[in-house]
This record gives C-alpha cells, structure tokens and sequence, in this order.
C-alpha cells in the first residue's frame, strides 16, 4: 500500500506552514501539503505587513495595550505579550532569509500605520507584503533537502484511533487525496501541524483565494478537537467593489496613509461613528460602511485617497493602482468604490502557548488556530506576526520533547475506496455551495440577530445533512471536501454565534446591546466522539 512516512507533517503552505517547516528541518524530515501549487495561499493575499515594535518611542505596553482594546476584552494577556515581545526577532529573521522589506534612509524598518494602532508599526514591501514573504520563504524552503511539498493534493481526515476501530485522542498524520490521481495515500507523522488558514469561501464576497474552505478546522473538529471563538469572523472594511475585482483588498495601509471614507454623495461619515474615524479598528468601520450602505440603499461607499500627490500613492501602493488602474479606476484622481469583505478567522482550533491542540502530536498555528491573540476582533497586520511567534513556539515546544512513531503508525489501514460516482447527483449537491454562502452572507455576515441566525441554521442543518449522506457513498474528490468542509464551518460559526447572547467585537447582535465589559468568556465546541455532535461527524 502507498504511504508516505515523515517525522513531521505540515497541512498548508502559507508563511505559517512555510516558516514551520524552516523551523523543523533541522529536526527532521518535514511534508508540506498543499491543495493547489505551493504558492496558493491566504499570505500570499496580505497586502498590509507584519506590526511589530521598531519605531523610536513605541514600546512592547503601546503594541499590547492597541491589541487588546481592540480584541474587546476576550483576548488571552499572557499570549498577547507573547506575540508582541517574541515578533521583532522572528520579523528580523524574514529579513535576513532575503524578504525585500522597505526600508528608511537609515537603514531601518520603513513603518506604516493601520487601523486601531496608536503609532507606524506595520513593516512591509510596499502593498505586497504576503506576496514578498510568501515567494522568498518558498526559494529558502525549495533548496531545503529536508521539506518536501506535495501539491494539488488535499486533506481528507487526520488519522486518529477511530481509524484503528479504537477511542482516543491521538493524532498519528492524516489521510490525503492527490487531486492528480485520485489516490488516498497515508501520510504517517510524528506531530502533525495544521497551517491551513481560513475559511473566507464560506461568504459570498471574500478576500481570500478560493482554496480557503476551513479544511483545517473541519478536520481538526471530527476528530475531537476543541473550536473555540468561531463567531468572529473579521470582515475587512474596504474590498474593491467591481464585478471583475474578484473581492480584491485595498489594504488598510490606505487608510493609514490618509484615505478617506465617503458617501456615495461624496460625505466623510466615519467620525459620526468613532473619535479615531477613518482609522478605527476594522470592526467598527465595517460595521459603518454597512450601516451607511443599508441607509442609503447604495451597494458600495468611496475611500478616496486622491488629496495626496501622485507620485507618493504609485510609490506607496503600485499593486493597488496598477489592478484598480487595469480596471479603469485611476486612484490618484478618483475614489475607490469599496465594500466589506469576509477577511479572517478569528476563532479556529484552540491551543495552548505553544500550539498545542488537545489531541495528542496535534499542533495548530496561525489562521486556523485559535491562540487568544486576536479576542474577539483582530487588531490589523498580527495576524503575519502570530504565524511567524507561533510556529516557532511549536518548534521549540517539539525540539524540547523529541518525538518518535508509535506502534500504532504500522497498523494504519488503507482508505476504503468503496463508493461510486454518481454525477447527476453532483450536479444537486453542488448548487450547496451557493447556498451555504448566501445563508451565511444573508444572515450570519456583519449585523445578526437570532431570527437571522436560526433561520441559517435551519437552512445549514438540511444542506449538512444532505452533504453527509452523499459523501458517505461516493468517490472522494477535492470539490466533495471543500463542500464537506465548509457546510462543517459554516455550521460552527452558526452555533458559536447563537451561544454568545452579547454584542462585542465582531459578533453584533441586533438583539443584544453592544458589551465592552472585560470578562473572558470563550465559545467552545467539542465533536464528543461518545455522544456524537451535529448528528454524526461528516
């Protein structure tokens, strides 16, 4: 039977899966698997940069006290301090792998400021910092003997003691389609870590690539981990609003950089909404520009930048101006029609400080993990600095405590192939995918209510239901796991949301006044392999 053996497997190729896999060569042979080619991936989207403390006067309290505030009280202290005294060294690192930061005339970090942050932290490559990040990790990793990338080959099931006909909680790799073949090969692992980023395709409108299906969550939920937070789904304030922007970000260093939110007759209306206006944090202004949007009936707002010279916004954001310009929107003398997008996944797979899940060699870091970074909305460009602190706290976490395979690992059967392919079928079950998006877009997106969310659920539970039962007498393919996948996610966040009976952060309810106050109080979900949940595990 083909397997494939590794001392460790990495699911997902973005700077978390990447920067693991750096960190864990030294150790032992790494796999990375990834859906599509190697270079597909949420990081490869982040236009902003990485927030960090290296101006003169800025200072480690500064960068904690603007992540909490803007986390609403539910953000972990202890991993925020974490993410911010442990980031610059990790952001050094990147610069000398050869990331083409910008930098001042002396010889510094060129800084950004975005919103929510109360000084420039951002560090960045101009408007295309994931890009930048993503394509020289990749060359460093590429002349690494130790990593190898399996591409285009998808995620089924992590394997687990049910595989074995046994109950526990253990992870012993996972079970992994190539997309090429069809084939279902074993990849057996010492300690497995989950890299695989979001889930923005369970919305209509998106700014994430079209492989961000929340595989990782879905996998880690069946088998048995803890999902934690799921109702915090961050939606970025201004994605261009054009029928061929394919949901394109404009990033917040717009913004940052002067930027001006409108009216469609031309009125500034954020100061109407919070005293730091056009640059507060990405829960507030895209809870404006719906508000706004629903008044006045209109489908998109303007961000108009074009008060500041020319030259400044080409230098500053040339991938900006060159796609908006390619789409007849010239930036420097017209504004940019905007609308929010869902954009990251605050909640996700819980771990400890250092990633761990709560099922045995199982780890979890960056988008997919829920670490307590983030609280209940993310402050803008951590999200890059918790995939570089948390990868390499699970290195360190697996270099301190060295692993070995188990004897389970040789009795690790083959995937039951049975099953046939029905296509008339699929012709039915894939119109499921729209419809998951516009339940969640219609009901679960930025302003909810419970009449919107059990209707949702409602709709969910059919469409689960209906994805179950065909999954389990059919061929496995890579769209039957996204659609899986997604009717899983889409089912968490429906529930996370229905538990939580406040408003804070990014959950606002139309039937709960908005609440600030500190308490801790966390979302968990747990797929009992005992009682069962949702049913059954998909």
């Amino acid at each position: 039977m083909p397997r494939i053996k590794t001392d460790f497997l990495v699911i997902g190729s973005g700077i978390t899966g990447l920067f693991q896999a750096l960190k864990l060569s030294s150790v032992g042979e790494t796999v990375i698997v990834t859906k599509k080619s190697d270079y597909e991936s949420n990081t490869n989207y982040a236009q902003g940069g990485i927030a960090s403390v290296f101006a003169q006067g800025d200072k480690f309290e500064d960068h904690i006290k603007d992540t909490l505030e803007s986390g609403a009280g539910l953000c972990d202290p202890e991993a925020v301090q974490i993410l911010v005294e442990e980031g610059p060294a990790l952001v050094k690192e990147l610069l000398e792998f050869g990331v083409p930061f910008n930098m001042d005339p002396q010889g510094g970090f060129d800084l950004h400021r975005e919103g929510g942050h109360g000084t420039n932290r951002i560090v960045h490559a101009h408007d295309r910092t994931g890009h930048e990040i993503e394509k020289t990790l990749l060359q460093v990793v590429k002349q690494n003997p130790n990593i190898r990338i399996l591409e285009y080959h998808t995620v089924v099931d992590l394997i687990t003691p049910h595989h074995l006909k046994r109950k526990g909680l253990i992870c012993f790799g996972a079970y992994v389609l190539s997309n090429h073949t069809g084939e279902i090969i074993p990849v057996l692992a010492k300690k497995t870590i989950i890299a695989s980023g979001g889930s923005g395709q369970v919305y209509s409108h998106t700014t994430n690539p079209k492989i961000a299906t929340g595989d990782g969550v879905a996998c880690a939920y069946r088998a048995g981990a803890e999902i934690r937070n799921m109702e915090f789904y961050q939606f970025h304030p201004t994605s261009l609003y054009h029928e061929k922007g394919d949901s394109f970000l404009i990033s917040e260093a717009v913004r940052g950089n002067g930027a001006i939110l409108l009216t469609m007759d031309g009125e500034p209306f954020m100061k109407k909404y919070h005293p730091m206006g056009d640059l507060a944090t990405r829960d507030i202004v895209a809870r404006a520009i719906d508000a706004e949007m629903k008044k006045s009936g209109n489908p998109h707002v303007w961000l108009d930048i074009s008060h500041k010279p020319a030259s400044e916004i080409k230098h500053a954001f040339p991938s900006i101006y060159a796609k908006c310009l390619e789409l007849g929107i010239d930036i420097t003398t017209d504004p940019i029609p905007v609308v929010p997008a869902a954009h990251f996944m605050c909640g996700g797979i819980a771990t400890d400080l250092f990633g761990k899940t709560r099922i045995e060699n199982l780890f979890a870091a960056g988008e997919a993990a829920c670490t307590g970074v983030h609280g209940g909305n993310r402050l803008a460009s951590n999200s890059l600095l918790e995939c570089l602190v948390f990868s390499n706290r699970i290195a360190e976490e697996i270099k301190a405590h060295p692993p070995s395979f188990l004897p389970e690992h040789e009795k690790i059967p083959a995937w039951d192939k049975e099953g046939l392919v029905n296509t008339e079928e699929w012709v039915l079950i894939s119109h499921d995918l729209s419809e998951i998006k516009n339940a969640m877009s219609n009901y679960v997106g930025i302003v909810r209510s419970n009449l919107r969310l059990e209707r949702a659920k409602r709709r969910m539970d059919l469409i689960y239901a209906e994805v179950r039962d065909y999954y389990n007498r059919t061929i496995v393919t890579n769209p039957l796991l996204e659609l899986r996948n997604l009717v899983l996610v889409a089912e968490l966040i429906i529930r996370s949301a229905l538990a939580r009976q406040e408003s804070r952060g990014l959950h606002y309810s139309t039937d709960y006044p908005e609440n600030r106050t500190p308490s801790r109080h966390d979302t968990v979900l747990i797929n009992d392999l005992v009682h069962g949940d949702l049913q059954a595990p998909l």
